[in-house]
């Protein structure tokens, strides 16, 4: 059997492979996505006082740093037992839309574009940021590079910080928005209102307007029939900060809606011997391994997905896209999983529309943006969309308000069974036997996995004592002399050739 590795990946955030395993005849006979790292922030937290970790879980990433500044202010929140003030809420809020504007951007211009701007198979060295600019000029280019400035300039100022921001504390934030403040913000959100639209009329000339582009996004290769899930308002309309959360199945149709407090109760986690990465499911349905259906507990948690489970979008001009989206796509809910970088643009607009909503609010500008916590804390769960899916955070204190237990289900985690299982099937679809496997036609396959923008450094957390590790000693001819592993339960040993 032959062994392609692709390694180590590309344009996402962490470190990861993909082994694919070719059989006599040259087809792929099996396909992984591995991920050799590991964090340990579930555990190290442990013992830190939970208004910490506003903080500190923020550092898990650069990336998304503001995700995880999000949910675990608002799980300390419910650990306290307490109520963000209404321009507290807002600001928070507020400052979520900015970063996961800034966030889908980079993604979009910078990891997922040149695989259609510059071209899926074009050389390796233009397929990236330059590549881009190259293709659309220093102008284009230029506008891009100031979005995000302005995106990040508003966590800025909201935040402290341009990254890793440190307002959020339980019960509110720290800071209150002066009235020159805002001016600034409201100019800063309603260019990044103007961004969202041009980047969608890019994605029409670029993507839309060419026929092999559309035909690709479509075809088999990167299709599955999964559940979808994520936050909703009280209209059933896409929310990013609050809501609860929705599951629609395969067909459509809702599975389930719950309270993000009571997730226990409807997902559970699994681990493979091959990845550190947990492996959730649908309890209700139950793990039926790498395969997608109605029999599978396998979901998704997208941008995409967001689109499958919500009845709209809660601003008009995403609410117009919303509904183009779906009615080029032959209606709900779409299975493309490269259609996944059309709703990340919906969604772009939609985060820049409600930021300036927000910025306009009157109440936004109220001193009172905070309730100091006065009750014993306890345990509080918080949930908010990270750009890459639904981001859990479960704390469990001591009455001192010390952590006893962490446990974090991030936005990419939720995805790991569906990237997998996407890497595995645009492998076999595209590489057959007798065919030349060239660098270009690896990157289709990396293009399965891309779609998701998938950010490892965050989602590599393991079960508690199911850690699985393999150790393989090779001699200087590379030939295995000794591999020790120590899979989910125990530990064994395989003797290679002797030394």
């Amino acid at each position: 059997m032959t062994k392609i590795s692709i390694d180590p990946i590309t344009r996402l955030e962490g470190h990861g492979r993909i082994d694919i395993f070719l059989d006599g005849a040259g087809d792929v006979a099996n396909a992984y996505f591995v991920v050799p790292e590991l964090r340990g922030f579930e555990k190290f937290c442990e013992g830190r006082p939970v208004e910490e970790m506003p903080r500190l879980t923020n550092r898990i990433c650069g990336v998304c740093p503001t995700a995880h500044h999000m949910a675990a202010a608002k799980a300390a929140d419910a650990v306290y037992h307490v109520t963000p003030p209404p321009a507290g809420r807002m600001i928070r809020e507020l400052e979520y839309a900015a970063f996961c504007c800034a966030d889908h951007a980079t993604h979009i211009f910078v990891l997922a574009g040149p695989d259609f701007i510059v071209g899926p198979e074009a050389p390796a060295a233009e397929r990236n940021i330059l590549g881009i600019i190259h293709k659309v000029g220093l102008e284009l280019g230029g506008r891009v590079l100031r979005h995000l400035k302005e995106a990040h300039e508003v966590v800025a100022i909201l935040g402290g910080r341009y990254i890793h921001p440190v307002n959020c504390v339980p019960g509110g934030v720290s800071k209150a928005i002066s009235a020159e403040e805002r001016e600034q913000i409201e100019k800063l959100c309603a260019s990044m209102v103007e961004f969202g639209q041009l980047s969608i009329k890019l994605f029409d000339d670029i993507v839309l307007g060419n026929q092999e582009y559309v035909d690709m996004i479509l075809s088999d290769a990167y299709t599955h029939h999964t559940y979808y899930m994520g936050l909703v308002d009280e209209r059933n309309h896409v929310n990013f900060y609050d809501g609860q959360v929705r599951v629609v199945g395969p067909d459509g149709r809702q599975f389930a809606k719950y309270d993000p407090a009571d997730y226990l109760d409807h997902v559970a986690e699994t681990v493979m011997p091959w990845s550190y990465l947990k492996f959730p499911y649908l309890k209700h349905v139950g793990w039926k391994g790498l395969v997608d259906g109605p029999e599978s507990g396998v979901y998704r948690a997208t941008p995409l997905a967001r689109l499958n489970v919500s009845d709209g979008m809660a601003t008009p001009l995403a609410q117009e896209q919303y509904q183009r989206f779906y009615e080029t796509l032959g209606g709900k809910p779409v299975h493309s999983t490269l259609a996944t970088h059309w709703a990340r643009l919906i969604e772009m607009v939609y985060v820049a529309e409600r930021a300036l909503e927000l910025i306009r609010d009157p109440e936004i500008v109220d001193p009172r943006v905070r309730t100091i916590p006065t009750e014993t804390p306890t345990e509080g769960v918080g949930v908010v969309e990270a750009p890459r899916g639904t981001l859990t955070h479960h704390y469990v204190t001591d009455e001192k308000g010390l952590l006893k237990k962490v446990n974090l289900i991030v936005g990419t985690t939720n995805n790991n069974a569906a990237m997998a299982m996407s890497v595995k099937k645009a492998a076999q679809s595209l590489i057959k036997g007798g065919q030349v496997v060239t660098e270009g036609l690896l990157n289709k396959v990396e293009m399965a996995f891309r779609a998701y923008d998938p950010c490892l450094g965050c989602a590599t957390h393991t079960l508690p004592g199911q850690m699985p590790l393999v150790v393989t000693i090779r001699d200087a001819q590379g030939e295995v002399v000794r591999e020790i592993s120590r899979p989910s339960q125990g530990c064994a040993i395989r003797q290679g050739r002797s030394s």
